[in-house]
């Protein structure tokens, strides 16, 4: 029997399987989501095999046409982690004209942060600024970056086409992640503690792949 599963297993295509498991997901939801939200659901799912996101995924109004917008329109996408930079999709990135930064490891980012007394991650919102075009914000990691791009949304220093809000942990993560949903841009949220650079890229990624692949 053992060995009957393992064969079948080895003759399932990798495309097979994802199309199985999003089958699966979407028949263990624990409650229908819309259609046009489903991509981005589903994938975070996915990839933490974690249904809390079918209710702690929050998006504001019209994200999702807003997000392709920016998307087809060659977005530059910053992450706040090298972990999240090397989960997006690069095949989908070179289709779109868009590329991919994260500035946590940049010298001047690190004197920065040391100079101004706070975290890598506030220093490189600082250092996007800078950034020409549509602008997507995706923060897996370090709520003092969703702080501190408050902080340049709300002075007019910045105005992202998209925040992606999922930092994973426990001190000053809902806050950060409650303030952001107050400034006034688009985002795409994971309320609570959950999160993580994994579902930041593979929020991206869903994205990404609404356009790519139909």
């Amino acid at each position: 029997m053992e060995r009957n599963t393992h064969i079948e297993l080895e003759n399932v295509l990798p495309a097979d399987i994802e199309a199985r498991s999003f089958e699966i997901i979407r028949s263990e939801l624990p409650h229908p989501v819309p259609e046009e939200l489903a991509p981005v659901i589903i994938r975070a799912i996915h990839t933490t095999a974690d249904f809390e996101y079918a209710d702690s995924l929050c998006f504001s109004e019209g994200v999702m046409g807003i997000a392709r917008a920016a998307l087809k329109s060659g977005a530059t996408i910053v992450t706040d982690t090298n972990m999240a930079l090397a989960g997006i999709n690069n095949g989908a990135l070179g289709k779109l004209g868009c590329r991919k930064i994260c500035f946590m490891a940049d010298m001047d980012v690190a004197a920065a942060a040391r100079a101004n007394g706070f975290t890598r991650a506030a220093a490189s919102v600082d250092k996007a600024a800078s950034i020409h075009g549509p602008l997507i914000y995706a923060v897996g990691n370090a709520p003092t970056a969703l702080i501190r791009l408050y902080e340049k949304i709300s002075n007019g220093e910045m105005m992202p086409d998209l925040v992606i809000g999922v930092p994973v942990g426990f001190v000053n993560v809902v806050q950060a992640k409650e303030l952001i949903m107050t400034a006034g841009v688009p985002y795409i949220v994971a309320r609570g503690r959950i999160g993580g650079s994994n579902v930041a890229a593979a929020i991206i990624n869903a994205l990404m792949y609404t356009i790519t692949r139909n």
